[in-house]
């Protein structure tokens, strides 16, 4: 009989269950078996292209229909966005998925499924990174496989970048959290690992990792004409300024964002939706990384956020409604709330992929826009205040002059008689009116910069799960949302280590305080 991994540790093994746990061994998934076994060309390609899978709004990646254990679909929208002042559960408030409403209104314990969600899919991506970069730094790995050493050098820097990326999201949400940074392969070796490396080391690990990347991959937009889809070494810049950010390393900030400038990959489009529309996927100027969904594929890779959609979930609270200056834009290509449409999540602005468990628009984590207001976060915090104020305006420049689509319901037209029977018709609108979105004036006030920064930040990013993470990192949290009637402590700044792996590594595994 083979056990079940239960702790994060146990997961870097990757052993299969008993018949009577929920979990499922994920489609695609590397074996400690076959990361032992002799690579072949297949088997390295598959390990690294697994290792994006975690990213993936595809449901039911590592149990079916675990609602409880937040295991349906990635958590991120959970504990970035429910959380916050934004976002509400759903459009009508009820008890369906209670522990999305302890989310909400901070009475979650340790036991909650959004952290226990975010907790396995994060080093389920590890463990597969892991296996991944075991069989790449193999000496003889070319001379085995037949692999070329541009494509090798490819692939680990994907590698590195995505193990990166999840131990960037498990220390933001977590603090100390276990550092495993090779394939687990006995049970004692899983146990030694069972212990919290500190903070600080892991970021420094993220930083080495970023940095090993940036020199393996080529100087190129897409590092893959035919695969637009994989890290590219604008990414793995971009990573690294979010890091810096994260650690308020100004100067790093500045000095990445610059270079990332400088390459003239990026810019931002003219139309702000056309970074979420299903239809320029990998033909906008601002996208830098996003998980390439398909529609129809097998094994599948649809976007099944936008299933829950179709059962009412992600409405936009009234404070975020009421935050977005007059006439803005980017309100209703985030959410069109008379219609209950979520356009940021579905892709569309007519209501299309709502309720489809299979849908094909991607999801974006990295963007032009998102870069350019670290970088004027930087500037502001080192007195360089016309430099924030610009790239302000920047934002603020193309938000007004985006013009917005139109969609009404008409009479369908095959059921006349029928007026329940209606159908979207979309149409281009006017653009704003003037004086939309001004231009924020000169000013050596480093706070007042600060209050616009925050709020382009949430008018901007909204849904995007970028405004909790915003609020801890700003410092005003507690305050935020103290004024949004939630009772938000101290321990709130991190979210609990999941009981079971506590309980599992017998005690090895400390939890945070207060939980």
């Amino acid at each position: 009989m083979k056990y079940k991994y239960i702790t994060v540790i146990l997961i870097a093994l990757a052993l299969t269950s008993c018949e009577d746990e929920l979990t499922t061994d994920p489609i695609g998934a590397q074996t400690q078996e076959q990361a032992n076994s002799k690579p072949t060309l297949a088997s390295v390609e598959s390990s690294v292209t697994s290792s994006y899978d975690m990213l993936s709004n595809r449901l039911n990646q590592l149990a079916e229909w675990d609602w409880n254990g937040g295991l349906v679909f990635q958590n991120d929208i959970i504990i970035d966005d429910i959380a916050s002042d934004d976002m509400e559960k759903k459009w009508s408030p009820d008890g369906d998925q209670s522990w999305m409403d302890e989310i909400n209104n901070f009475t979650f314990t340790s036991t909650n499924g959004g952290p226990n969600g975010l907790w396995k899919y994060d080093y389920e991506g590890i463990k597969r990174t892991n296996i991944a970069l075991n069989f790449l730094l193999n000496p003889e790995i070319e001379s085995l496989t037949g692999i070329s050493t541009q494509r090798k050098n490819q692939l680990l820097g994907e590698a590195y970048f995505l193990r990166s990326y999840y131990y960037f999201s498990l220390v933001t949400n977590f603090g100390d959290v276990p550092l495993i940074l090779a394939p687990i392969k006995t049970y004692q070796e899983a146990f030694d690992k069972a212990v919290r490396a500190p903070k600080e080391t892991v970021w420094s690990q993220i930083k080495t990792d970023l940095e090993t990347a940036k020199g393996l991959l080529p100087n190129l937009k897409y590092s893959s004409n035919t695969e637009k889809w994989r890290v590219s070494k604008g990414a793995v810049i971009a990573l690294l300024a979010k890091t810096a950010l994260y650690n308020k390393d100004w100067a790093a900030v500045n000095t990445l964002v610059s270079e990332l400038e400088t390459t003239g990959f990026y810019s931002l489009d003219a139309n702000y939706f056309d970074n979420f529309n299903m239809n320029k996927e990998y033909a906008d100027n601002e996208v830098i990384f996003s998980y390439n969904h398909v529609k129809q594929a097998d094994p599948r890779k649809g976007n099944g956020i936008c299933a829950p959609l179709g059962w009412g979930f992600f409405a936009p609270s009234t404070d975020f409604l009421a935050s977005f200056e007059p006439n803005d834009p980017r309100k209703l290509y985030t959410v069109n709330a008379p219609e209950q449409w979520v356009n940021k999540l579905l892709g569309t602005t007519d209501g299309g992929n709502k309720g489809d468990d299979d849908a094909p628009n991607n999801k974006v984590f990295i963007r032009y826009a998102d870069v350019l207001l670290w970088k004027a976060e930087a500037l502001n915090e080192t007195g360089n205040y016309s430099g924030a104020i610009d790239i302000i305006n920047q934002i603020r420049a193309r938000a007004r002059n985006t013009v917005t689509t139109v969609t009404v319901r008409v009479q369908d037209p095959a059921f006349p008689a029928d007026p329940s029977k209606t159908i979207p018709v979309t149409s281009v609108g006017p653009p704003p009116p003037a004086g939309t979105l001004p231009d924020r004036p000169n000013s050596g006030d480093k706070a007042l910069i600060k209050t616009w920064l925050i709020a382009e930040r949430r008018a901007e990013l909204g849904f995007e799960n970028q405004r909790m993470p915003d609020l801890k990192r700003w410092g005003i949290a507690k305050e935020v949302m103290t004024a949004h009637g939630k009772v938000f402590l101290d321990k709130h700044m991190l979210y609990p280590i999941p009981q079971a792996e506590v309980d599992a590594s017998a005690g090895l595994l400390t939890q945070n305080p207060g939980y």
